[in-house]
Order: structure tokens, then C-alpha cells, then sequence
């Protein structure tokens, strides 16, 4: 994988072969539902996975300097204005995974969360926005295992989802029978969202078949649950590691490959996420399935989420900035985009204090 093949947009692209036959996806297509996204023109399927491939993954480059140069350019550009940036920040919403994890967490919190969830923003403000028929609500409610039956209920009627952290969330390090059974566990309490931790040592130690193995079964424990899969990218110390660490995932069927726990001393970054989109965009080209992307840890204001969709639409398309291929791990964000469209309307910030919950 190399930056000076004639890929476009190539930072981070591949060489090799053994490749998905894109006949098969193109023939499984014509038989399925409408598509999930599509790329360049072509409709994509959902992922199915495809045998791991060693060349592929094994040739896989990353320009470091070159990311590095993209994302300058990206964030010195002018962002949206006006209108079209309350439009935006309502989208950054309905691509949310609201999250609460951490030690003290009471079902008595995870059900304020919810409510904050299926009514993100302040009923005068929805109304100042005029949006009352859009009913914007978050994407999901990504919790610890032991509050998934809690949000479940609390979210009973709503479009918003359960999401919960599972594999012995964040370091995965417990055995793996242990965390393939959490992954069962949840679904059967009511998750649909499955965030997966995988050993990072694996990749370090470019173990990738032993990698693969461990992402198929947490897949097949999945069920009908999306799977997305936390590569931890603060920990995996080099661009080179993420794209691997990528492709392994989509290969073994991810749904989505999520960059950080949240919990890691680095989390979401730019430049990581510009490594992993394209890995995504050659996933896609190569095998007609389309992967989503979520950033998550260190997504506090609503500039940084107009950052990311931005980053979205130019490297992967319009298709992609929804939820079914594109979620925020956030827990402070919505507090700060509330604040944004609160001043859009009213030419003042509101304190802090009134958006407690977020």
C-alpha cells in the first residue's frame, strides 16, 4: 500500500492481489434490498466480510507527512456559516451515540440520558428552529453492559438506539470465551449497537490472522447487532498499525471501525481519521460493501463536529454523513452544538447550567 500509486486520493491506498471479486458483491446486490451507500456512482451493500487477505494487509503504507499536510488543509479551511451550519450541527446530532461510561453510572443516570436523548434539544429552541417536524433525536445510547435493559426501556417508542461497550471494555484483555459471551449477553438484554474492543497486541506483534479470528467471533456473537470495532488508535503508535488494524476489521466484518474506548491518554484525531476513511473508500472499491466510520473520545465542541462530517462528505460522500455509516462517541458535544444553535437564534450563548444533562 503505497501513497505513489495512482489511486485517487491516494494517502493511504493499496497494491496487491487476491482481491474481493466485485462480480460476486455486484451479483449480490441485484438481489438485495436498496443499497447502504454508494461510492463513485456504484451502489454498496452492507458488509458481509471477505477472507483475510495477508498481501493486501501486509502491503498496506501509510505517508505520515502526507496525512499530516491533509489535515492542516482540512481544519484551515472556511467552515459553513449561518444556516447551513445550524443544518449541519442538527445532522452532527442525529449522528450521536450519547454515551455515559463511566465508574459511578447509576440507572438513575442512564435514564436522564435517554430522555436527553429523545429530546436532545430544549422544546423553545426546537420551535425558535423551526424543526418541530423533524423530531430530531441522537443515533443511539452507548452504555455499559450492566445498563442495557435500563436503556432499553427508557428509549421504548424512540428511533434512538442501544449501544453497549462489550470484550472486556476498554483494555480487552479478559479471555476471549469471556467477552464473546458479554457480546451475547447484551444482545439478549435488547443492545443493537455492539462496540468491540480488540487485543491490540495482535497488531503489534502483526498477528493478523489471530486478529481476524478474534473480530469474526465477536461478529458471529454480534447476531443482527451492528458490530463496531475500537481499534484504540492512541495505542497503536503508528498511522501504518490503524490502516492495518482497519482493513483486518472490515475483512472479519465490521460494520464500523471506531478509533478510540475514550479511555486511551489519545483518542480521535484528524489525521487518524483521514487513515481509516480511505482505508474504508479502497474497502469499498475492492469489495462493494461499505463500512461506517466513528470517531470517538476527545468530540467536545461543535466546530470539532463540523470538522468531522466535513471530513465525511470529501473523503467517502454525501452517503455517509447519516447514522447508519457515521457516529460521534460523545458524551459533552451535544451541550456545546445546543449552545450553537441556541446563539444562531438568539445572537447569545446560553450558561452552561441550563444543559446539565449533556
Amino acid at each position: 500500500m503505497s501513497v505513489e500509486n495512482s489511486k485517487p486520493h491516494g494517502v493511504v491506498a493499496a497494491t496487491g492481489s487476491g482481491r474481493a471479486d466485485g462480480a460476486v458483491t455486484d451479483s449480490l446486490l441485484s438481489r438485495s434490498s436498496a443499497p447502504l451507500a454508494t461510492l463513485y456512482g456504484r451502489p454498496l451493500l452492507s458488509n458481509q466480510g471477505i477472507p483475510l487477505n495477508l498481501d493486501w494487509v501486509t502491503q498496506v503504507r501509510a505517508n505520515t507527512s502526507a496525512v499530516e499536510r491533509r489535515q492542516q488543509s482540512h481544519v484551515a479551511r472556511r467552515t459553513v456559516k449561518k444556516d447551513w451550519q445550524a443544518a449541519w450541527l442538527l445532522r452532527a446530532i442525529t449522528c450521536m451515540d450519547l454515551t455515559t461510561l463511566s465508574g459511578d453510572d447509576t440507572d438513575e443516570r442512564v435514564r436522564r440520558l435517554c430522555a436527553k436523548a429523545r429530546q436532545p434539544l430544549q422544546h423553545e429552541l426546537v420551535k425558535r428552529l423551526g424543526i418541530e417536524d423533524l423530531n430530531v433525536q441522537v443515533a443511539a445510547v452507548c452504555v455499559y453492559h450492566r445498563f442495557v435493559e435500563t436503556a432499553r426501556k427508557a428509549l421504548e417508542g424512540s428511533r434512538v438506539r442501544v449501544a453497549a461497550v462489550s470484550t472486556g471494555f476498554p483494555a480487552g484483555l479478559s479471555p476471549l470465551p469471556e467477552r464473546v459471551g458479554e457480546i451475547r449477553r447484551s444482545v439478549e438484554s435488547g443492545a443493537q449497537d455492539i462496540d468491540v474492543v480488540i487485543t491490540r497486541a495482535h497488531v503489534f506483534g502483526g498477528r493478523w490472522q489471530e486478529l481476524y479470528d478474534e473480530i469474526a467471533a465477536f461478529k458471529q456473537a454480534s447476531g443482527t447487532a451492528h458490530m463496531k470495532v475500537i481499534l484504540g488508535t492512541g495505542d497503536l503508535l503508528t498511522l501504518r498499525n490503524v490502516a492495518r488494524a482497519s482493513f483486518v476489521a472490515m475483512m472479519a466484518g465490521a460494520d464500523f471501525i471506531k478509533t478510540s474506548t475514550g479511555k486511551e491518554p489519545t483518542n480521535a484525531t484528524l489525521p487518524v481519521g483521514f487513515v481509516m476513511t480511505r482505508a474504508i473508500r479502497e474497502y469499498a472499491q475492492e469489495t462493494g460493501m461499505a463500512v461506517g466510520f466513528k470517531p470517538a473520545g476527545g468530540i467536545r465542541t461543535a466546530k470539532q463536529s463540523l470538522e468531522w462530517l466535513a471530513l465525511m462528505k470529501e473523503e467517502l460522500g454525501v452517503s455517509w454523513m447519516k447514522a447508519e455509516l457515521f457516529r460521534f462517541g460523545a458524551s459533552g458535544l451535544l451541550n456545546d452544538i445546543e449552545r450553537q444553535l441556541e446563539h444562531h437564534v438568539t445572537g447569545r450563548y446560553s450558561a452552561d447550567y441550563r444543559h446539565p444533562i449533556a
